[in-house]
């Protein structure tokens, strides 16, 4: 498919108002035509957006959508069925005209819906994280002679050439520099540059490796915004980040641990991962300048590494994770990755990780849980990891995103947050007064 149909913007673009008011105009030009059926037709429409509406509500509270929807998305659904039902009607009455007009109101409707489901997540940004594909030029990878420094004081030693780009780089992992996946099918990773990445004599800059949600893809748009954001602010510092692949297609749900089903996503990430960033990048190779994250089921990745392998990872960054891998699906997850022993399940859960760990095993070490104060489903197991890891010994900082639930909205939100949170401890900024 067309590497820039894959990529458009679907979410912070024209393209939804444009369906709204093509699928508008249709229902208006049905109801309005000679001979109307006005009545009829307005009555169908408005039983069609109801029974949507219903059946959505239904499923929610069954269970069917892994918590609760966002607000306006039901809304979505139903108010593009109930278009839907007009277009049909449109294509069921004479002359042609309607008919075609009622073809058109269909597919402008179904797209209207679609878009504005997605919107109301806010996560997906465009086809090719919608179908798991990814659409990203390929990477060329800068130089690794980095100007010595002491990455503790970074931002007071850092100077900006004239010459430096405005905004980061994202591009794909893939073909000559594609990282080894080993005994694992992942999916190209995707990598962000900042500004300060991008010119002569870089500075070596702290590792961010993240990890998205599932559904979902190795999508950067939403870190690299806040990264951008962040970047802008502070002369175009930033980590360098490389978003991976945790899951090797949207609908499969390795839980974070190597298995026989799945193959070995832990040790692509927390051993292949790190080799090839200190091979190929020019970043920090102090750990202590490292950081795990993710959000959602990525989240709940980080949250296993940043407390299994605190050798590998020096914080970690969890945006709405699940209070443990496979908590949706605890029998599934018992029977297909650990083959049936619950014992080795319930060991995996970063609440008993840290309980096991030795005293000392997260000094210096920050974690970050971030969650929607509407996020009934991940936000008790947040914050139950939050005060784990606080007797734990990490640095625990939580942020709750007022008035979200488990959407786009709080993961743009908490990135926003985090990253600034983490700067200093990155050398990316001073410390907090």
């Amino acid at each position: 498919m067309n590497r820039f149909v894959l990529s458009f913007e679907l979410i912070d673009s024209p393209l939804l108002l444009v369906t709204v008011v093509v699928a508008v105009v249709g229902v208006l030009a049905i109801l309005l035509w000679p001979p109307r059926r006005l009545l009829g037709t307005l009555l169908i429409a408005v039983t069609a957006a109801l029974l949507t509406y219903i059946v959505v509500h239904v499923l929610e509270g069954r269970g069917v959508f892994d918590g609760l929807l966002p607000v306006h998305a039901a809304v979505w659904a139903a108010g593009g069925v109930g278009a839907v039902a007009v277009g049909v009607v449109g294509v069921c009455l004479r002359p042609w005209g309607r008919r075609i007009v009622g073809v058109v109101t269909v597919l402008a409707a179904l797209f209207a819906a679609a878009l504005g489901v997605n919107a109301s997540y806010g996560v997906t940004h465009n086809l090719a994280a919608i179908l798991g594909v990814q659409a990203l030029d390929p990477a060329t990878l800068p130089q690794r002679d980095a100007t010595a420094n002491d990455p503790a004081t970074l931002y007071r030693t850092w100077a900006p050439p004239a010459s430096m780009p405005e905004k980061g780089s994202v591009s794909a992992l893939t073909g000559s520099t594609k990282i080894p996946t080993g005994q694992y099918s992942a999916r190209d990773a995707s990598l962000y540059l900042p500004p300060a990445a991008q010119v002569p004599n870089p500075p070596a800059l702290p590792l961010l490796v993240f990890m998205m949600g599932q559904p979902g893809s190795p999508d950067p748009t939403a870190l690299a915004k806040a990264l951008d954001a962040f970047a802008a602010k502070h002369e175009g510092l930033a980590p360098i980040a490389i978003v991976v692949d945790q899951l090797t297609a949207p609908d499969r749900d390795p839980t974070c641990v190597d298995s026989a089903k799945y193959g070995a996503v832990a040790t692509y990430i927390n051993q292949l991962v790190p080799q090839w960033a200190e091979k190929n990048l020019n970043i920090v190779t102090d750990h202590r300048y490292w950081t795990i994250g993710g959000f959602s089921n990525g989240g709940s990745c980080a949250a296993l590494y940043g407390t299994k392998y605190p050798g590998t990872w020096g914080n970690l960054l969890d945006v709405m994770g699940n209070e443990f891998p496979g908590s949706e699906h605890v029998e599934r997850t018992v029977a297909e990755v650990y083959g049936g022993d619950a014992g080795a399940f319930q060991a995996n859960k970063p609440s008993v990780i840290m309980a096991a760990a030795p005293a000392g095993s997260y000094a210096g070490h920050t974690a970050i849980f971030t969650w929607g104060s509407l996020d009934t489903t991940y936000g008790p197991g947040q914050l139950a990891n939050s005060q784990a890891a606080q007797a734990a010994g990490f640095s625990v900082l939580t942020h709750i995103v007022d008035g979200a639930g488990h959407t786009g909205e709080a993961l743009d939100k908490s990135l926003t947050f985090a990253i600034p949170a983490l700067a200093s401890t990155l050398g990316l900024a001073a410390p907090a007064s």
